[in-house]
């Protein structure tokens, strides 16, 4: 049977953005998600979730979305089935507004106020939403500043992609940028050092020095860095392999490079 709840609205905070593109609301599925989602403060239309969905994190959920006045409508497992396309609900969705995206300027300007140096994620053709989703949940873990992705020939911000980051995509910038090359010039006139990965690359990952601020670059899925992204970053690394596969997954070197940027940061 369905059913609607409503609790008291509250004010939505959280790091402001700009919208940038599509227009057409979104859909954020899966318990931790959307449970990210009510945490930060985000704005949420509707809360649609299975009949019989109960608990784990749905009490949590159920008492956010009642306490920021969210209505929330009970609908059969197979509704949401058929909403979801394939990707894994949980017994929960949330309706929200378009991902909005961060600007580049905003961030560099808050970058500025950390006593920490600044630290940014580029992403070169990263076309796999699984794989963005992956990066935007380390970027988050490791505190980048933001997450830089192309407009064309890359995975955009979908529910695909947040249910991967496990809700981290709420959290962290992500900027949208119609030319990456200028991205860098931009980064590098404010004091950012750019630092791409290759499986060609000169050097050893570890041989750089990321306590200034920094820009990683990762390249696609297959393609590595395109040739005027590879010639405007500083330096080029390469992870070193032990086994006979020559390659990692993009959002595992990120995650490599990331973690020897904090490495680098924490040391005494």
């Amino acid at each position: 049977m369905k059913g609607r709840e409503k609790g008291a609205a509250r004010n939505a905070g959280g790091f402001r953005r700009r919208v940038q593109g599509e227009s057409q609301r979104r859909r954020v599925v899966g318990r931790q998600p959307v449970l990210e989602l009510l945490r930060a403060g985000r704005p949420v239309n509707r809360l649609f979730i299975a009949e019989g969905a109960e608990g784990g994190s749905m009490a949590e959920i159920t008492a956010r979305a009642k306490e920021a006045g969210i209505v929330i409508i009970r609908v059969p497992r197979n509704r949401l089935d058929e909403w979801a396309s394939g990707v894994n609900h949980q017994g929960v969705m949330a309706d929200v507004a378009p991902f909005a995206y961060a600007d580049l300027d905003e961030c560099l300007r808050a970058a500025k106020l950390h006593r920490r140096p600044g630290l940014f994620v580029l992403l070169d053709g990263i076309e796999d939403p699984h794989n963005l989703g992956s990066i935007l949940r380390t970027a988050e873990a490791c505190a980048v500043d933001g997450v830089v992705v192309p407009k064309r020939r890359a995975a955009a911000v979908n529910e695909t992609v947040v249910k991967a980051s496990a809700g981290a995509a709420e959290f962290v910038p992500v900027i949208r940028v119609g030319n990456l090359g200028q991205t860098i010039l931009a980064l590098k006139r404010s004091g950012y050092r750019v630092v791409g990965a290759d499986t060609e690359g000169e050097c050893d990952y570890t041989d750089v020095d990321y306590r200034v601020p920094t820009a990683l670059v990762i390249g696609g899925e297959g393609k590595g860095l395109g040739r005027l992204v590879r010639e405007r970053c500083d330096e080029v690394v390469h992870i070193p392999m032990a086994g006979r596969v020559n390659s990692l997954n993009a959002g595992v070197a990120a995650g490599v490079l990331l973690y020897e940027a904090i490495r680098q940061r924490s040391a005494p």
